[in-house]
């Protein structure tokens, strides 16, 4: 109780005390006391971010149905709070019962994107929990990493006790068994690691080891004794229709940044574009039924009184059944319930379908040719035409919209000076088909906006091979499409902007950097480095301080191109796809080849080794 006092104490003097107290509409309490099990699910990012985060609220349900485990939740404190628990000492607490996040079992965190890994260092910190791995005990909590980033969880190695590469799913079940039976019979941390490390989809760092060569490549990684795995393969969920789903989800006191129900309907996607991780890592294409879905967005919107639903899928135009799905939902519309269509591919469907769903005069539509040429888009296999691109535009334009969002990756393999000059161009000629609308018919000026994110190569990609460049480089690229636009004939109607440079370089790093980036995380974190994703809180400064103290050089892990025969960090997890497939894809991306999709043909990835998805229907 002497925690729940000072927390509501504390919670008077800082901004936006919502964050942490808990007790939302759905949340579970449980007696600690009477649980075996007690994790705390930490996003390491603030409330309004992790509150939107789907995996996050399908383990905490999957979990919290177990009734010997007690799963609460954490998320990182803002700096005012930061500043009060570490001046005073106070551990950082859950959210459910106030407990200290230092009593728990487990501590698992969901690692999204690269630029949170010092916020990872400050959950540790103010949890009073040592940072490195090494030096835990049974006093302290077993640190779990999950998520994307995890398909190379080599620069936060020495920070956690284990990952689980996959999905959620599957194996937790036997995880927390295998902990309940070690601390039964008197294991040491040790004894359950090695046992741990045996279960598919655990990889335990400190039981593998990594030597490097003299130009600084890894000439050797393997693990320490014979019982423990070469590879990890990763887990997948192939029966989503009868997995785990929270019918009752958490509702955020604050306005989050995603604040509705979410609907996934299905994991994978068909199209193979040889930038997006997420395409490969979460092959093959998984469909939940409709029947669920129907059962699902009743249930949901009923348990929390949201009024929008959103449709989540990496490809929402793919999902066999959505034109039943969104007949059914529109036809729902009459209680007052909004639907959101991410991720679908502009055809007369897909606008049909948004004109039905949305106030045209309020909404935007998205984009996402990614290259301005042609030539660049088949390199990156986005599989879109101009002509289709255009088309789409002109159905949208004719169908009473007048706001486009435009995306762009600036950087790309084979990208030349030309190609960047066809973004603007590409968007002047989109505006056009706008203008070519008689003036009675249409809604005002054409807005057109490009952003331009500058491409980071990823793990378990076709580029993850590709070099970068240095953060002049980037600007100078940006600068150009900004140069190139003033020529339009439609400039007014166009906008431009670019995402930060500096983040991109220390994405490139973390993405495929190896176990000695490490020490520059924790060295930045030190300098004060934290909430990284933030522009008000990055300081570009003290990373390069801590790269340069360190010894660590940037231009190792970015400006090379790495050699297809090269140890990669990442090469003891299986995720699914082949190397031999990657390695083909990157050899076509260079001949500028195109690569039909999963449905269409199947390419031999290796995601068919988990029999079912698309891969299954290709095999039959």
């Amino acid at each position: 109780m002497r925690q729940l006092a000072l927390s509501d104490e504390i919670l008077l003097h800082i901004d936006k005390p919502a964050r942490y107290i808990g007790n939302e509409v759905n949340m579970v309490r449980k007696d600690p006391k009477a649980a075996a099990i007690r994790f705390a699910l930490c996003f390491p990012d603030v409330y309004e971010i992790g509150m939107s985060h789907l995996g996050i609220q399908i383990l905490y349900d999957m979990f919290n149905q177990r009734e010997d485990v007690c799963c609460e939740r954490v998320y990182s404190p803002w700096s005012d709070l930061h500043q009060i628990l570490k001046e005073q000492q106070i551990p950082l607490f859950t959210l459910e019962n106030q407990s200290p996040v230092k009593d728990m079992d487990f501590l698992g965190i969901t690692i999204q994107y690269e630029m949170c890994y010092t916020n990872i260092l400050q959950i540790l910190d103010l949890s009073q929990i040592p940072l490195m791995a090494e030096k835990r005990t049974w006093e302290h909590p077993l640190v779990i990493g999950g998520g994307p980033c995890t398909y190379n969880p080599e620069p936060l190695a020495e920070f956690f006790d284990l990952f689980y590469i996959g999905e959620g799913e599957t194996r937790y079940d036997e995880l927390f068994d295998l902990y309940k039976s070690s601390r039964q019979k008197g294991c040491s941390r040790e004894e359950f690691l090695r046992q741990a490390c045996r279960l598919p989809g655990i990889y335990v760092p400190s039981l593998y080891e990594v030597a490097y060569q003299e130009d600084g490549t890894i000439a050797s990684f393997h693990p320490k004794y014979e019982d423990v795995p070469t590879i990890v393969k990763k887990e997948i969920e192939m029966d989503l229709s009868n997995a785990s789903y929270p019918r009752r989800p958490l509702v955020p006191f604050l306005k989050a940044t995603q604040d509705r129900v979410v609907l996934e309907i299905q994991r994978g996607c068909i199209r193979g574009c040889r930038f997006c991780q997420a395409g490969m890592i979460y092959r093959p294409t998984r469909e939940r039924s409709l029947q669920m879905l129907k059962e699902c967005a009743g249930e949901m919107l009923h348990s929390t009184g949201h009024e929008e639903i959103s449709l989540s899928s990496l490809s929402s135009s793919d999902y066999g059944s959505l034109p039943e799905l969104l007949n059914f939902l529109i036809e729902s519309k009459e209680k007052g319930v909004n639907i959101s269509l991410p991720s679908l591919r502009i055809d007369a469907f897909s606008l049909e379908a948004m004109k039905k769903v949305q106030d045209i005069r309020k909404s935007s539509l998205t984009f996402a040719p990614e290259a301005g040429s042609q030539r660049l888009r088949d390199v990156i296999n986005k599989g879109l035409t101009e002509e289709a691109i255009l088309n789409g535009a002109g159905l949208a334009f004719e169908g009473g919209w007048q706001k486009v969002k435009l995306y762009f990756m600036l950087g790309l393999p084979t990208e030349t000076e030309e190609d960047r000059k066809e973004i603007p161009r590409l968007a002047d000629k989109i505006a056009r088909r706008y203008y070519e609308i008689p003036k009675d018919r249409r809604n005002g000026k054409c807005q057109i906006t490009i952003s331009a994110s500058f491409f980071v190569p990823k793990p378990f990609t076709p580029f993850q091979w590709a070099s970068m460049y240095p953060k002049e480089e980037y600007l100078k690229k940006a600068r150009t499409v900004n140069e190139e636009m003033k020529e339009q004939l439609n400039r007014k109607s166009l906008k431009f902007n670019w995402h930060e440079a500096d983040v991109t370089v220390l994405e490139g790093v973390f993405a495929r950097g190896d176990r000695r980036v490490g020490q520059v995380i924790l060295k930045a974190y030190r300098k004060g480095c934290l909430f990284d994703a933030w522009t008000e809180s990055f300081d570009n400064q003290k990373w390069m301080e801590a790269f340069e103290e360190c010894g660590i050089s940037i231009d190792f892990y970015n400006l090379r191109q790495r050699s297809t025969e090269e140890i990669l960090p990442w090469d003891f997890i299986d995720c699914g796809v082949s190397r031999e497939f990657l390695i083909r894809e990157w050899e076509r991306a260079q001949k500028g080849k195109v690569t039909l999709n999963c449905r269409q043909q199947c390419n031999g990835c290796g995601a068919g080794s988990y029999g079912g998805g698309v891969c299954y229907e290709h095999q039959d």
